[in-house]
């Protein structure tokens, strides 16, 4: 399981026109299920989305965690991120889950997050086409794996 999360000062998921998602402060995480990927992965990414020290603290230092900040938590899948990119010009996708297996452990992940964190946890429409909006707050990116 992969999860590119960007701390942001506001994000949004629409589907259609329509906003599905939204937080203000916070981190936005982009996920991609791998094949294999179970119930391990999900309490490890959960446990490093909510845990990783990427806010600020009175320092200044990346200190402080989303569940330090209770800052919002916008979880998107996203599938292109377990993408084979090693070769070619084209991605390959027999590195990503399945869509049934994907959408499963994703299931999996938001239940988990929105259980240990009571801030609050949004999404987009898994299998949908999205358009996602950000303001990156740094800018701060990280590639989490588990």
């Amino acid at each position: 399981m992969l999860s590119l999360i960007q701390r942001v000062t506001s994000a949004s998921v629409t589907v259609d026109g329509d906003t599905v998602g939204a937080i203000g402060p916070g981190l936005l995480a982009l996920v991609g299920v791998e094949p294999g990927d179970g119930d391990a992965q999900v309490e490890r990414m959960t446990a490093r989305l909510l845990g990783y020290r990427v806010f600020a603290d009175e320092q200044g230092r990346m200190n402080r965690s989303l569940a330090d900040s209770a800052g919002g938590l916008l979880l998107v899948s996203q599938f292109t991120l377990a993408a084979d990119t090693r070769s070619g010009m084209r991605p390959g996708f027999s590195t990503a889950a399945t869509p049934d297996e994907a959408e499963r452990i994703f299931d999996k992940l938001l239940a988990n997050c929105r259980e240990n964190h009571p801030p609050g946890v949004e999404t987009g429409r898994f299998g949908a086409h999205m358009v996602v909006s950000l303001v990156n707050d740094g800018p701060v990116t990280f590639l989490l794996k588990a």
